[in-house]
Protein backbone atom coordinates (compact mmCIF):
# COMPACT_ATOMS: atom_id res chain seq x y z
CA UNK A 1 0.00 0.00 0.00
CA UNK A 2 3.21 2.42 1.25
CA UNK A 3 4.59 2.34 -2.31
CA UNK A 4 1.04 2.45 -4.19
CA UNK A 5 1.09 5.70 -2.34
CA UNK A 6 4.46 6.73 -3.04
CA UNK A 7 3.87 6.06 -6.94
CA UNK A 8 0.79 8.11 -7.04
CA UNK A 9 2.61 11.00 -5.86
CA UNK A 10 5.42 10.44 -7.92
CA UNK A 11 3.11 10.70 -10.88
CA UNK A 12 1.11 13.43 -9.36
CA UNK A 13 4.31 15.31 -8.99
CA UNK A 14 5.80 14.58 -12.54
CA UNK A 15 2.66 15.56 -14.04
CA UNK A 16 2.32 18.84 -12.15
CA UNK A 17 6.77 19.61 -13.80
CA UNK A 18 5.17 18.91 -17.21
CA UNK A 19 2.54 20.68 -16.71
CA UNK A 20 4.54 24.02 -15.26
CA UNK A 21 7.12 23.06 -18.04
CA UNK A 22 4.71 23.35 -20.50
CA UNK A 23 3.16 26.86 -19.63
CA UNK A 24 6.62 28.20 -19.20
CA UNK A 25 7.02 28.06 -23.02
CA UNK A 26 3.70 29.08 -23.65
CA UNK A 27 2.81 31.84 -25.79
CA UNK A 28 -0.22 32.49 -23.52
CA UNK A 29 0.26 35.56 -21.02
CA UNK A 30 -3.02 34.68 -19.39
CA UNK A 31 -2.37 31.11 -19.13
CA UNK A 32 1.32 32.03 -17.56
CA UNK A 33 -0.18 34.21 -15.46
CA UNK A 34 -2.97 32.26 -14.22
CA UNK A 35 -0.67 29.65 -13.54
CA UNK A 36 1.65 32.09 -11.82
CA UNK A 37 -0.90 33.62 -9.39
CA UNK A 38 -2.01 29.93 -8.52
CA UNK A 39 1.65 29.32 -7.26
CA UNK A 40 1.99 32.42 -6.07
CA UNK A 41 -0.70 31.66 -3.39
CA UNK A 42 0.70 28.36 -3.03
CA UNK A 43 3.84 29.57 -1.80
CA UNK A 44 5.91 28.40 -4.50
CA UNK A 45 7.81 31.73 -5.13
CA UNK A 46 10.76 30.12 -7.09
CA UNK A 47 8.54 28.53 -9.78
CA UNK A 48 5.77 32.00 -9.60
CA UNK A 49 8.74 34.01 -9.95
CA UNK A 50 9.43 32.72 -13.66
CA UNK A 51 6.68 32.77 -14.99
CA UNK A 52 6.16 36.57 -13.49
CA UNK A 53 9.19 37.74 -15.09
CA UNK A 54 8.10 36.47 -17.84
CA UNK A 55 4.37 37.98 -18.01
CA UNK A 56 5.18 41.52 -16.52
CA UNK A 57 6.43 42.97 -19.51
CA UNK A 58 3.23 41.65 -21.76
CA UNK A 59 1.14 43.12 -19.38
CA UNK A 60 1.95 46.92 -19.02
CA UNK A 61 -0.93 49.45 -19.80
CA UNK A 62 -3.75 46.67 -19.29
CA UNK A 63 -6.23 46.42 -16.56
CA UNK A 64 -4.60 43.32 -15.15
CA UNK A 65 -1.32 45.41 -14.49
CA UNK A 66 -1.92 46.53 -10.82
CA UNK A 67 -2.78 42.88 -9.41
CA UNK A 68 0.07 41.88 -11.65
CA UNK A 69 3.03 43.98 -10.31
CA UNK A 70 1.54 43.73 -6.68
CA UNK A 71 2.65 40.30 -6.81
CA UNK A 72 5.20 40.10 -8.60
CA UNK A 73 6.85 42.17 -5.94
CA UNK A 74 5.55 40.70 -3.50
CA UNK A 75 7.23 37.70 -5.06
CA UNK A 76 10.57 39.04 -4.69
CA UNK A 77 9.72 40.15 -1.14
CA UNK A 78 8.68 36.64 0.17
CA UNK A 79 11.75 35.25 -1.19
CA UNK A 80 13.91 37.67 0.58
CA UNK A 81 15.28 39.25 -2.35
CA UNK A 82 14.83 43.13 -0.80
CA UNK A 83 17.23 44.84 -2.67
CA UNK A 84 14.74 44.23 -5.81
CA UNK A 85 11.17 43.86 -3.81
CA UNK A 86 12.34 47.28 -2.30
CA UNK A 87 12.76 48.77 -5.65
CA UNK A 88 9.39 46.58 -7.43
CA UNK A 89 7.35 48.18 -4.49
CA UNK A 90 8.42 51.53 -5.57
CA UNK A 91 7.97 51.34 -9.05
CA UNK A 92 4.55 50.30 -8.15
CA UNK A 93 3.42 52.60 -5.50
CA UNK A 94 4.70 55.47 -8.59
CA UNK A 95 2.85 53.36 -11.24
CA UNK A 96 -0.55 53.14 -8.91
CA UNK A 97 -1.02 56.03 -6.36
CA UNK A 98 -4.64 55.25 -5.95
CA UNK A 99 -4.59 51.00 -5.59
CA UNK A 100 -6.14 49.45 -2.45
CA UNK A 101 -2.65 48.27 -1.98
CA UNK A 102 -0.62 51.36 -2.15
CA UNK A 103 -0.19 51.82 1.51
CA UNK A 104 0.55 48.20 2.11
CA UNK A 105 3.13 48.42 -0.77
CA UNK A 106 5.03 51.69 0.52
CA UNK A 107 5.40 49.94 3.51
CA UNK A 108 6.78 46.59 2.15
CA UNK A 109 9.38 48.98 0.13
CA UNK A 110 10.61 50.55 3.22
CA UNK A 111 10.29 47.14 5.34
CA UNK A 112 12.49 45.79 2.56
CA UNK A 113 15.28 48.87 3.37
CA UNK A 114 15.55 47.71 6.63
CA UNK A 115 16.02 43.90 6.22
CA UNK A 116 18.82 44.99 3.96
CA UNK A 117 20.65 47.02 6.80
CA UNK A 118 23.60 45.79 8.01
CA UNK A 119 24.97 44.90 11.59
CA UNK A 120 26.46 47.97 13.30
CA UNK A 121 30.46 47.38 12.64
CA UNK A 122 29.42 47.82 8.83
CA UNK A 123 29.09 50.93 6.69
CA UNK A 124 25.61 52.00 7.39
CA UNK A 125 24.94 53.79 4.63
CA UNK A 126 21.88 51.26 3.94
CA UNK A 127 20.66 51.85 7.45
CA UNK A 128 20.12 55.64 6.60
CA UNK A 129 18.10 54.55 3.45
CA UNK A 130 16.26 52.46 5.75
CA UNK A 131 15.70 55.06 7.70
CA UNK A 132 14.62 57.50 5.23
CA UNK A 133 12.15 55.10 3.27
CA UNK A 134 10.56 54.02 6.75
CA UNK A 135 10.00 57.50 7.52
CA UNK A 136 8.76 58.16 3.96
CA UNK A 137 6.25 55.94 5.20
CA UNK A 138 5.15 57.75 8.12
CA UNK A 139 4.87 61.22 6.84
CA UNK A 140 2.89 59.42 3.69
CA UNK A 141 0.78 57.61 6.08
CA UNK A 142 0.35 59.30 9.33
CA UNK A 143 -2.12 56.80 10.45
CA UNK A 144 -1.54 54.01 9.02
CA UNK A 145 -1.84 50.44 9.81
CA UNK A 146 1.61 49.93 10.10
CA UNK A 147 2.75 53.08 11.39
CA UNK A 148 3.47 51.51 14.97
CA UNK A 149 5.86 48.95 13.38
CA UNK A 150 7.47 51.53 11.43
CA UNK A 151 8.19 53.75 14.02
CA UNK A 152 10.19 50.54 16.23
CA UNK A 153 11.72 49.78 13.12
CA UNK A 154 13.05 53.84 12.61
CA UNK A 155 13.93 53.14 16.52
CA UNK A 156 15.93 50.07 16.14
CA UNK A 157 17.75 51.32 13.08
CA UNK A 158 18.90 55.11 14.80
CA UNK A 159 20.14 52.92 17.84
CA UNK A 160 22.17 50.85 15.86
CA UNK A 161 23.42 53.91 14.43
CA UNK A 162 24.63 55.40 17.39
CA UNK A 163 25.49 51.82 18.50
CA UNK A 164 28.33 52.41 15.82
CA UNK A 165 29.22 55.80 16.61
CA UNK A 166 29.75 55.06 20.24
CA UNK A 167 31.93 52.04 19.63
CA UNK A 168 34.26 53.94 17.68
CA UNK A 169 34.81 56.42 20.03
CA UNK A 170 35.28 53.96 22.95
CA UNK A 171 37.91 52.19 20.52
CA UNK A 172 39.70 56.06 20.63
CA UNK A 173 39.32 55.83 24.59
CA UNK A 174 41.15 52.18 24.51
CA UNK A 175 43.83 52.89 22.48
CA UNK A 176 44.35 55.96 24.63
CA UNK A 177 43.83 58.35 22.15
CA UNK A 178 42.27 60.41 24.66
CA UNK A 179 41.82 64.17 23.42
CA UNK A 180 40.14 62.42 19.73
CA UNK A 181 38.00 59.94 22.22
CA UNK A 182 36.58 63.09 23.97
CA UNK A 183 36.01 65.13 20.95
CA UNK A 184 34.28 62.23 19.61
CA UNK A 185 32.08 61.61 22.76
CA UNK A 186 31.19 65.58 22.75
CA UNK A 187 30.12 64.77 18.69
CA UNK A 188 27.91 61.96 20.12
CA UNK A 189 26.14 63.93 22.94
CA UNK A 190 25.23 66.93 19.79
CA UNK A 191 24.55 64.33 17.22
CA UNK A 192 21.93 61.87 19.54
CA UNK A 193 21.08 64.25 22.78
CA UNK A 194 18.29 61.56 23.96
CA UNK A 195 20.81 58.24 22.97
CA UNK A 196 20.31 55.17 25.55
CA UNK A 197 24.29 55.41 25.26
CA UNK A 198 24.40 58.68 27.02
CA UNK A 199 25.11 57.47 30.07
CA UNK A 200 28.00 55.25 29.10
CA UNK A 201 29.39 58.28 26.66
CA UNK A 202 29.39 60.63 30.11
CA UNK A 203 31.09 58.22 31.97
CA UNK A 204 33.75 57.36 29.54
CA UNK A 205 33.85 61.30 28.46
CA UNK A 206 35.16 61.44 32.20
CA UNK A 207 37.39 58.75 32.34
CA UNK A 208 39.07 59.97 28.86
CA UNK A 209 39.64 63.51 30.69
CA UNK A 210 40.80 62.09 33.94
CA UNK A 211 43.23 59.41 32.22
CA UNK A 212 44.66 62.53 30.22
CA UNK A 213 45.17 64.51 33.10
CA UNK A 214 47.26 62.05 35.14
CA UNK A 215 49.19 61.00 31.83
CA UNK A 216 49.82 65.05 31.36
CA UNK A 217 53.17 66.96 31.99
CA UNK A 218 52.87 68.39 35.12
CA UNK A 219 52.33 72.24 33.94
CA UNK A 220 48.86 70.49 32.40
CA UNK A 221 47.77 68.18 34.97
CA UNK A 222 45.65 70.60 37.03
CA UNK A 223 44.14 72.16 34.84
CA UNK A 224 42.98 68.91 33.04
CA UNK A 225 42.02 67.32 36.25
CA UNK A 226 39.65 70.31 36.90
CA UNK A 227 38.14 69.79 33.79
CA UNK A 228 37.39 66.15 34.62
CA UNK A 229 36.11 66.96 37.61
CA UNK A 230 33.67 69.06 35.85
CA UNK A 231 33.01 66.31 33.39
CA UNK A 232 32.25 64.50 36.67
CA UNK A 233 29.69 66.93 38.08
CA UNK A 234 27.52 66.32 34.65
CA UNK A 235 27.82 62.21 34.88
CA UNK A 236 26.12 62.82 38.68
CA UNK A 237 23.74 65.26 37.87
CA UNK A 238 22.26 63.05 35.07
CA UNK A 239 22.95 59.73 36.67
CA UNK A 240 22.87 59.66 40.37
CA UNK A 241 22.30 56.04 40.77
CA UNK A 242 23.55 55.30 37.13
CA UNK A 243 25.37 51.96 35.81
CA UNK A 244 29.04 53.56 36.23
CA UNK A 245 28.31 55.16 39.29
CA UNK A 246 30.96 53.47 41.67
CA UNK A 247 33.56 54.34 39.28
CA UNK A 248 32.96 57.40 38.61
CA UNK A 249 33.58 57.73 42.49
CA UNK A 250 36.71 56.20 42.46
CA UNK A 251 37.55 58.55 40.12
CA UNK A 252 36.02 61.64 41.84
CA UNK A 253 37.77 60.65 44.90
CA UNK A 254 41.35 60.46 43.47
CA UNK A 255 40.64 63.20 41.37
CA UNK A 256 39.87 65.85 45.13
CA UNK A 257 43.15 64.31 46.07
CA UNK A 258 45.16 65.34 43.23
CA UNK A 259 44.64 68.90 43.16
CA UNK A 260 44.73 68.83 47.05
CA UNK A 261 48.39 68.71 46.39
CA UNK A 262 48.22 71.48 44.24
CA UNK A 263 47.12 73.57 46.71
Amino acid sequence: MKKVVLLLISIITLASCSEYQKVLKSEDASVKYTMAEKLYKEEKYKKALRLFEQVVPQYRGKPQAERVMYYYADTYYQLEDFYLSGYQFERFVKSYPKSDKNEEAAYKAAKSYYFLSPRYTLDQSDTDKAIEKLQGYINGFPEGAYLEEANTMVSELRVKKEKKAFEIAKKYHHREDYKVAIASFDNFLVDYPGSPFRESVLYYKLESQYLLAVGSYQSLVEERLEEAKGYYLTYKKYYKAGEFNQQAEDIAQDITSRLEEFK
